[in-house]
């Protein structure tokens, strides 16, 4: 990562701090509205389709292995950010799951570490920067990418710059593209059982549900119910699927 890109995002940091106070989450609302218009419109016309086409031809099982393989990957930041967040015992749970996965497991196509008790954890360079102190700042429609914040954002950029990445397994752009794009319709086509799910307002819906979950892992689970709009009830049974292909990248 090169000395302009680390002091953007040190400035960017800063501004968060500030941010992350503001009483209201989504004080850019309007701009984020088109942005999630263009992303649905994106999702209707290509994301959706490509993924239930994936569905339609790919077995179950199959399926099971692709998102056990990307998840697996994934572990290897997981572990990184278990360290920077001070968890070494979490840092050596996922240290082992990774190893069995990437051996036993053949490269993690199948998670035998789950099956002998290795929980999954979910970490990112956005939760280690809420663990340090930084503000989440404003709410943030990404292009494509879907939901954030200005601190997620941040994180998000330190995931991709920094080497150990999913993506990182390719050695070349079209590699990495094609893993991206892998890895998305996989948990796109995860998503569209639990569709019908989504109530009132989707914009709405989908902020709250965002908001929440990253409170929830940033706090390791202790946080307080603040968005009105959210209805725990009706997601406790889907809800860790959801968060899965969230902290995936795979949401919109």
């Amino acid at each position: 990562m090169d000395m302009k890109l680390i002091a953007m995002l040190l400035m960017l940091l800063s501004a968060t701090a500030v941010l992350g106070e503001e009483a209201d989450p989504d004080p850019w609302e309007g701009f984020n509205r088109k942005i999630f218009a263009f992303n649905e419109t994106m999702d209707e016309y290509i994301a959706k389709p490509l993924a239930q086409g994936y569905q339609y031809i790919t077995p179950e099982p199959v399926d099971q292995s692709v998102t056990a393989f990307f998840s697996n990957l994934g572990d290897v930041l997981v572990i990184v950010n278990d360290l920077g967040q001070l968890k070494f015992a979490q840092a050596a749970s996922d240290t082992a799951r990774f190893l069995i996965n990437t051996t036993v497991g053949f490269f993690g196509f199948f998670d035998v570490a789950t099956h002998i008790g290795l929980e999954k954890h979910n970490e990112d360079f956005g939760q280690t920067l809420g663990y340090w102190g930084v503000g989440t700042g404003p709410y943030l429609m990404l292009p494509i990418l879907g939901p954030s914040t200005v601190r997620d954002t941040g994180g998000r950029t330190m995931d991709y710059f920094s080497g150990i990445s999913y993506t990182d397994v390719g050695d070349t752009l079209a590699k990495e593209a094609g893993l991206f794009a892998v890895n998305n319709i996989d948990g796109r086509a995860d998503l569209i059982a639990s569709e019908g799910l989504i109530s009132g307002d989707r914009y709405t819906f989908i902020r709250s549900f965002y908001l929440q979950r990253r409170e929830y892992l940033v706090n390791d689970g202790q946080v307080e119910d603040e968005f009105e709009d959210w209805d725990d009830e009706q997601w406790d049974d889907e809800e860790d699927d959801w968060g899965d292909d969230w902290d995936a990248g795979t949401v919109e």
